[in-house]
């Protein structure tokens, strides 16, 4: 099987403790069992991907159009398609499950995080606070936004706003265990989301950097 890639679904955190004792945090995620719904070419597209469905729903949830997807690739109604880039996709109706994986592999997960709303620019951007003696009001100001030239605010600049419900990836994180009879696959550490957000876990693409003077 050549796709490397999964839906899941995150169920929350817990904790496994390893053979000398050291306790490592992990995430557990229901992962797949997906199906291939759409395979793009070079030639036909202009690039190589597949597209995996997710998580059964009732047909009267979903548009005609997205049930005739379906119906075309042979597999049942699915809430969820996500395209992935791959050189060789399987074909049409493959079904993908979290055997995929394997304890030790390296997996790049993404997902939306969570929406915080409106914040302001310490806590959106990490801001510093001003001094809090001698009567200062300068506290939580966020500084000058001028500029000396142009008379207006420029584009660009850290300044409250909304804060979360974007795509984030987490990259390079490892597999600690799979149980493929259950779906379940579990990751070191903390990925982006709520519990039951989806996300994607593919196989890591990132490279390793070089400390520097190494030859």
């Amino acid at each position: 099987m050549s796709v490397k890639a999964v839906l899941a679904r995150k169920l929350g955190m817990t904790q496994l403790f390893g053979a000398d004792g050291r306790v490592e945090p992990v995430t557990v995620l229901r992962a797949g069992p997906c199906s291939v719904v759409q395979v793009k070419t070079r030639t036909r597209d202009g690039y190589d991907a597949v597209q995996l469905g997710f998580d059964t729903v009732d047909p009267r949830r979903l548009t005609r159009s997205r049930l005739g997807h379906c119906k075309a690739a042979g597999v049942g109604p699915v809430r969820h398609l996500v395209e992935i880039r791959d050189p060789e996709p399987d074909p049409v109706g493959t079904e993908v499950r979290v055997a995929v994986f394997s304890a030790g592999d390296l997996v790049d997960v993404t997902g939306r995080s969570k929406g915080k709303g409106f914040s302001g620019q310490h806590k959106r951007h990490h801001f510093g606070r001003g001094p809090v003696t001698h009567g200062s009001h300068n506290i939580k100001q966020p500084g000058s936004v001028g500029s000396v030239d142009a008379a207006r605010t420029l584009r660009g600049l850290r300044m409250a706003g909304h804060l979360g419900d974007s795509r984030v990836t987490v990259r390079r994180l490892r597999v600690v265990s799979v149980d493929p009879d259950r779906n379940l696959l579990l990751v070191r550490g903390a990925i982006p989301g709520a519990r039951t957000g989806m996300v994607v876990v593919r196989q890591s693409t990132a490279r390793v950097r070089k400390p520097r003077g190494h030859h």
